[in-house]
């Protein structure tokens, strides 16, 4: 494949993009290839967004064992795929590593500041945005430009349960969250307990059954595990197929559940509690690990934590356990503190209100993109918000009024409360293929 690519002469900055994950770098591209100038502010010292592993005293997301769970195909950009010498599911430095060729090739590196973290972003009477940021000197710089592009992903604080389980305060061993959890091995011959069973979760407690004495996984919502691979084929790749998006939605939910039990059974023969909710009402964890080190001994299934006592832990069916440390996978708590209050949430604390889930209707001149959460690759559809940007930006679309905008993200919002109902999150949940389509035809129209 010819990756060659050529570059022409940076114009002057008019769009700051704010991050330099993968989003971040899909939107530099999309503004690149149309000429325009911006530049990316990322305040970690090197481009690859939760793909990257921190180095120290940093905190971050990928952990030793972390790897896709979307396929390669679909995960890479369009214009510049992934290596075929890498995995399916590439790991996580191979995913990092891909992100940075990417920037190189796409002649990215003269519009990235790294090291460099937005403290504010603000709009001026005359509709202009300032936006002061702060280097890895400290040094405080102030500028003006006439778009913004939030790209910095919704992974921004780690949540805990709050209150914690009573006793936790005394508890004898250690207590993190994901976001501190790096490598199985540094808990060799240790008890853990994982809370959660989300992505990381189940992820985590995997790692973990290969190194650690006992692994425990505490479970206090039953969710819907679902295998990275159906009928041979990678589910994200099954979605994507025609015949796919043929199916009505309850068709292919009901295809989906007859699928599930063939592949792994019910959740209960493991020892895990069934979903109290149709497949698609919420998110799903992808995994084929969790089932397997579980029927394995490996991980053993607990409910929720009631309470700690020194070094043991009471879960809520009355068993106790002794505990030298306990992982919360408990999630994260989208924040954007350097924007003005209430944005890019609305009434409602939490839901996010954004026309087409990229603009903000409100304040013009300020988008998002990458402030989704599909089922399957979120590469397409970034890539899609970025190019529609670019042509906002360039003047080839004109938005509609703000009302109509309103309007359009109330239809969207109530959509939603029927399928997921009033979680916190589901305002950003999209399906791939019809909201694929719709940016589509945005940029065609």
């Amino acid at each position: 494949m010819d990756r060659s690519r050529t570059v022409g002469v940076p114009a002057a900055p008019t769009v700051c993009v704010i991050g330099a994950g993968l989003s971040g770098l899909a939107t530099a591209h999309a503004l690149s290839v149309r000429g325009i100038g911006f530049v990316c502010l990322e305040k970690a010292p090197d481009v690859g967004g939760i793909w990257r592993q921190p180095g120290a005293g940093e905190r971050g997301p990928a952990y030793m064992s972390l790897h896709l769970n979307s396929a390669k195909q679909l995960t890479g950009y369009s214009d510049f795929p992934m290596p075929e010498e890498l995995p399916l599911y590439p790991g996580h430095s191979d995913v990092a590593a891909y992100l940075r060729s990417f920037a190189e090739w796409a002649g990215l590196l003269p519009h990235l500041e790294l090291r460099t973290e937005v403290t504010s972003v603000r709009q001026g009477d005359d509709g202009a945005w300032t936006v002061v940021s702060r280097d890895a000197r400290g040094e405080v710089t102030e500028r003006r430009f006439e778009r913004v592009v939030v790209a910095s992903g919704h992974n921004t604080e780690a949540v805990l349960p709050d209150p914690l389980p009573r006793g936790s305060e005394s508890f004898a061993g250690r207590i993190l969250h994901s976001m501190d959890y790096r490598d199985g091995a540094d808990f060799a011959g240790q008890h853990v307990v994982v809370v959660g069973m989300g992505a990381s979760g189940v992820d985590i407690a995997a790692d973990l059954s290969r190194h650690a004495a006992r692994t425990m996984l505490s479970v206090r919502r039953g969710l819907h595990v679902v295998p990275k691979q159906l009928f041979g084929m990678s589910v994200d790749l099954i979605a994507d197929a025609p015949w796919w998006s043929e199916m009505s939605f309850p068709e292919q939910r009901s295809f989906v559940e007859q699928a599930l039990l063939v592949a792994r059974g019910r959740l209960s023969d493991y020892g895990l509690p069934e979903p109290d909710h149709p497949v698609f009402s919420s998110a799903v964890t992808i995994s084929d690990e969790i089932l397997s080190r579980i029927r394995h001994g490996g991980v053993i299934p607990k409910p929720a934590v009631a309470s700690l006592d020194g070094g043991r832990v009471s879960f809520a069916d009355g068993t106790e356990a002794e505990a030298d440390a306990i992982v919360y996978c408990t999630g994260f708590r989208m924040a954007f503190p350097f924007l003005p209050a209430g944005l890019p949430a609305g009434r409602r604390q939490g839901v996010v209100e954004l026309y087409r889930r990229v603009v903000a209707p409100d304040r013009p001149g300020l988008y998002f993109v990458g402030l989704i959460r599909p089922v399957g690759s979120i590469t397409r559809l970034v890539e899609a918000q970025a190019r529609w940007v670019a042509r906002i930006v360039d003047g080839d679309v004109t938005l509609p009024p703000a009302d109509v905008m309103r309007e359009e993200i109330g239809t969207y919002l109530k959509g939603i409360e029927e399928r997921y109902g009033r979680t916190e999150g589901a305002s950003i949940q999209v399906d791939v293929g019809p909201y694929l389509r719709e940016l589509r035809e945005l940029q065609d129209a």
